[in-house]
């Protein structure tokens, strides 16, 4: 599967999600709870190999930064701001039925 890129992101503060619009047309809506409980910082993962929801209540986003051209990062309004979500992470952590659908066909 080639990358995908995003070409707009928007936090649609009133819905309290991230709407991601990729290159092929895909359209991702993600959780302000859940991009933030999927941290892939060290302090939220560990140094493990699985990936796992680390409950965060009400997180609240306050910026949206760029990680050169390959990933972004989010700073949360309790000041964590160490994850780095790169592009493929992002994708991969789509929510929408779809995707879900894809991830576990490639399993």
């Amino acid at each position: 599967m080639a990358a995908q890129y995003p070409v707009e992101i928007n936090h649609v503060k009133a819905r309290r999600v991230v709407r991601i619009t990729w290159d092929d047309g895909h359209v991702g809506e993600y959780a302000l709870d859940y991009l933030r409980g999927f941290c892939p910082c060290a302090g939220c993962q560990g140094h493990g190999g699985d990936i796992k929801f680390v409950y965060v209540p009400d997180a609240e986003l306050a910026d949206i930064m760029p990680v050169g051209n390959y990933a972004i990062m989010f700073r949360w309004g309790d000041g964590h701001e160490t994850g780095i979500y790169t592009f493929q992470y992002l994708r991969s952590l789509c929510p929408c039925d779809e995707c879900k659908r894809q991830a576990s066909e490639h399993r």
